[in-house]
């Protein structure tokens, strides 16, 4: 992969990660998150499954993967998405996306204590600085606390950065036997299986009516949101390091808050630029202390 079409891929991905954000803002008006997570992850499934079976890539996965395949689906998949869409329910979504982000920062301590990585200084900086953007955030004149929806639409959201980061540190603790790419398809599956009974056990499983603008909402989301861009970014990193990675989508929450700003409407405040500054400088802060090449 030339370093220059990496590039590009991971750029594409910032943009299209910051624009799905609003669009998936836009269809909660409309469904409730656990019954769109289900069509979402339908449709990503099938994407993923078409683009692996041409290739010859499609292959049952190794028993070896199989506890890193069940985590990132648990984890991530799962968890993660249930949480942050539970969130973005309730939450603004420059304000969703934010604390979404704030996953490199629990990433940075967990990998000291699991993995006996070096908790450097500068990481450790990067850290503090991050939650001194936490602190802004959740600040009695930025968060009404005695709204309890909005306090738990808040606390989903950091609940939802703690399952990534968990996810990611058994990713990189992991001996790999096959590609990450081969797994994205029957992690998808498995999701959808999972995400689909949930629904059901929450009376979410139901009708929807159905309209142009609703259909191209949800198609992008999880045709080019979620299946294309899971491609493009493990393409991208067959070019890239995981470095310039990490600090490429940083841009997604800004796109995101942009989006929300101009196409949704929500207030860009002074407390969450504040926030969005503190939290993203610290990840890029303490993602730079690593030494990593390209």
């Amino acid at each position: 992969m030339p370093r220059g079409r990496a590039l590009l891929l991971l750029g594409a991905v910032a943009l299209i990660w910051g624009l799905t954000w609003p669009v998936n803002k836009a269809m909660l008006q409309e469904m409730p998150p656990l019954l769109m997570l289900t069509w979402r992850s339908v449709i990503a499934t099938i994407v993923l499954f078409a683009m692996a079976l041409p290739r010859g890539r499609l292959t049952l996965p190794p028993r070896e993967d199989m506890p890193v395949l069940l985590s990132i689906t648990v984890l991530h998949m799962v968890g993660f998405t249930v949480l942050a869409f539970v969130g973005l329910s309730f939450v603004s979504t420059g304000r969703s996306v934010v604390l979404s982000y704030t996953t490199p920062l629990w990433v940075m301590p967990g990998a000291a204590l699991f993995l006996k990585e070096k908790l450097s200084k500068r990481r450790a900086l990067g850290v503090g600085v991050g939650l001194t953007g936490l602190v802004v955030l959740f600040n009695p004149l930025a968060l009404d606390w005695s709204d309890r929806t909005a306090v738990l639409g808040n606390l989903a959201l950091l609940g939802a950065a703690f399952l990534w980061a968990g996810s990611i540190l058994h990713i990189r603790g992991h001996v790999w036997r096959s590609t990450p790419f081969q797994l994205i398809p029957w992690e998808a599956l498995l999701a959808t299986v999972l995400l689909a009974a949930l629904a059901f056990v929450f009376g979410e499983l139901r009708w929807v009516e159905w309209h142009l603008s609703l259909i191209l909402l949800m198609l992008f989301s999880a045709v080019i949101g979620n299946a294309l861009s899971f491609w493009a970014i493990a393409t991208a990193g067959r070019g890239l390091s995981a470095l310039t990675i990490s600090l490429g989508l940083l841009m997604t929450p800004l796109v995101s808050i942009v989006t929300a700003t101009l196409a949704l409407g929500e207030p860009l405040t002074l407390t969450l630029i504040l926030a969005a500054g503190l939290i993203l400088g610290g990840v890029a802060l303490g993602t730079t202390g690593e030494k990593s090449p390209a």
